[in-house]
């Protein structure tokens, strides 16, 4: 009898316990689950045009998750191509069509918004609007003074970007600059390796005529229509405005974690509001 008795109080003073340690805080819980934390760094590499974005992109993404560093690198858009394949790079930019001979790579792509290409000249030109013909023309170096297109008469100083920019290979594609015999620029242009330094010149020389993205474009140079048509979110998005592009993304395989939730972020609604500040939505 006794011996059940003194079970008893054992058993009881245990309970006393644990309901005493029961008023300790239990761990964090996100809708029942333990919180995830996200860390890792990525790295992203290539198009010029697509850097400003990436880094606006990696700032917000970042500020959500402090454990997460991304590095965004330029180099041009077959930088990006080759530091994807390579492995390089997590994230490769390219700003332009991916090439068929670079498909044969293997490469996963994301559009990750759409853009324009911006026609600019100085802004103290009397040029309004080019046809395609003339830019092309002009780029190759058969038109070289202003006066063969309606303007004063002046030598055209012609700008363009690096070999290897996805937004020079997208402009001589659309413009008809790359023809049978491969890239026509004429061997007179001025090479610039960056869209701002493209956008710099074309400010400072007078009688210039250079292309950069739609997002860079500013009052600082002047936009002019092509074939008619204003270089617009609308007119792109209607076919209307003819010199348009892809900004892409490319991986090579399976990605970690911290890249995959980079690339989600990205095409969620606030990822692409992001996009939707300086270029065009793709969702």
């Amino acid at each position: 009898m006794k011996k059940i008795f003194s079970i008893g109080l054992i058993l009881v003073f245990g309970l006393f316990l644990l309901v005493g340690c029961g008023g300790g805080e239990e761990p964090a819980e996100t809708n029942g689950q333990e919180e995830e934390t996200l860390s890792g760094t990525i790295v992203i590499a290539g198009s010029t045009s697509v850097q400003p974005l990436s880094e606006e992109l990696a700032a917000v993404f970042m500020d959500q998750y402090p454990d997460v560093t991304i590095e965004v690198q330029g180099g041009g858009s077959s930088v990006g191509v080759k530091s994807a394949a390579d492995g390089i790079a997590d994230i490769g930019a390219a700003s332009r069509e991916i090439k068929d001979s670079e498909k044969s790579l293997g490469l996963d792509e994301y559009v990750i918004a759409k853009d324009g290409i911006a026609v600019v000249v100085n802004p103290d030109s009397n040029i309004e609007d080019l046809t395609m013909e003339q830019i092309q023309k002009i780029y190759t170096g058969e038109i070289t003074n202003w006066s063969a297109v309606g303007g004063s008469d002046a030598n055209i100083v012609v700008v363009t970007r690096e070999e290897g920019s996805g937004t020079r290979g997208a402009f001589i594609e659309i413009t008809g600059v790359d023809g049978a015999d491969g890239d026509m620029t004429t061997e007179n242009a001025l090479v610039q390796p960056s869209t701002g330094a493209v956008k710099q010149t074309v400010a400072t020389t007078p009688d210039s005529i250079g292309y950069i993205s739609l997002g860079a474009l500013d009052d600082t140079v002047k936009g002019i229509k092509v074939e008619g048509v204003d270089v617009s979110v609308d007119n792109i998005l209607d076919n209307s405005y003819k010199i348009s592009r892809p900004f892409n993304y490319l991986t090579n395989g399976a990605v970690p974690e911290v890249v995959q939730a980079f690339l989600d972020f990205i095409f969620s609604v606030e990822g692409q509001e992001i996009v939707a500040q300086e270029f065009i939505s793709v969702i």
